[in-house]
């Protein structure tokens, strides 16, 4: 493409991988910082010829930081990308959707029904593009994003090190994972207008189970790490203590009760036809390939 593509989040985990991504095509990825002001985003969007929208909060201890971060600030930056006459690709999240099987995929014309706060806000961010009346826009649904650069999974390959691997959560649930470089090539291609109007899942066809996840960390890791499943009791009563660590200190406990309902949902599964049908998209990096070149990072940059 070849134009200046302005990007909100582009220091985060993913966005990092995106501007690289942009760059690789020939675009000029422009940060852009919070806090989002109407009048500077406006006077930075008008020489875009895309933005990209992937700033958001994942965790916090209140749901009002999330509809702060996730809707309030998403209208802010949908409303500027119309004034400025320019297209608008926002990053939301299978989270919005909310959880189904493996056995009844999502789709992304099912009616939403999130499972948390941060779903919740997610989809109120959806709708606040969608309202943005005379902006074109398309949405982009990742499932669960990992690869170099990701602190989410990271506790999981520090476990392995330590050679024991917790299993937690519905023994029978399933997951869409996306490795970060293949949605990062989703997000460049919804730029080029393939998909507007449409909201898109962005992912592995196949879904990944709890224990395929744990068995990948522990191959790349290469310690002979013993998976233990932790009953639904025990997580519980960890989440409670989240709930509690969190409201004392003001910061999310990686287990809470929201985590919780996560984890005892059925899965997060979704159908990622549509990725391939309008982005041209389809996973490039498998599960095992991804997680190897995850704890290879780690160990390059002395996380693990």
């Amino acid at each position: 493409m070849g134009g200046r593509i302005a990007v909100t989040g582009a220091s985060g985990f993913i966005g990092s991988h995106v501007v690289r991504v942009l760059q690789e095509r020939g675009d000029d990825a422009v940060p852009v910082r919070r806090p989002f002001d109407a009048a500077t985003l406006r006077d930075v969007f008008a020489n875009a010829a895309a933005v990209i929208h992937l700033a958001g909060v994942v965790a916090a201890v209140r749901p009002e930081e999330f509809v702060a971060a996730n809707v309030e600030a998403t209208r802010v930056v949908a409303s500027a990308a119309r004034d400025a006459g320019v297209p608008l690709v926002h990053v939301s999240s299978l989270a919005a959707a909310g959880p189904a099987p493996a056995s009844a995929p999502r789709h992304e014309d099912d009616p939403p029904a999130p499972l948390t706060p941060y779903g919740a806000s997610k989809l109120e961010g959806e709708r606040a593009v969608r309202a943005t009346s005379g902006l074109t826009w398309t949405i982009i649904r990742p499932g669960a994003v990992y690869g170099p650069g990701d602190r989410a999974m990271l506790p999981l390959f520090k476990y392995a090190r330590r050679g024991i691997l917790p299993l937690a959560g519905n023994p029978t649930a399933a997951y869409t994972f996306s490795y970060v470089e293949d949605l990062a090539r989703a997000i460049a291609a919804a730029i080029d207008g393939r998909a507007a109007g449409a909201a898109i899942f962005a992912g592995y066809n196949r879904p990944v189970t709890p224990r395929e996840l744990l068995v990948a960390i522990r191959q790349a890791v290469g310690r002979r790490a013993a998976i233990v499943p932790i009953p639904m009791a025990v997580t519980r009563l960890a989440a409670a203590a989240g709930d509690v660590t969190g409201a004392v200190t003001g910061r999310p406990a990686t287990l809470n009760r929201w985590r919780f309902a996560e984890l005892a949902s059925p899965g997060f599964v979704c159908d990622v036809s549509r990725m391939r049908e309008r982005l041209g998209i389809v996973a490039s990096v498998d599960l095992t390939r991804g997680v190897q070149e995850t704890a290879g990072w780690y160990r390059r940059t002395g996380w693990i």
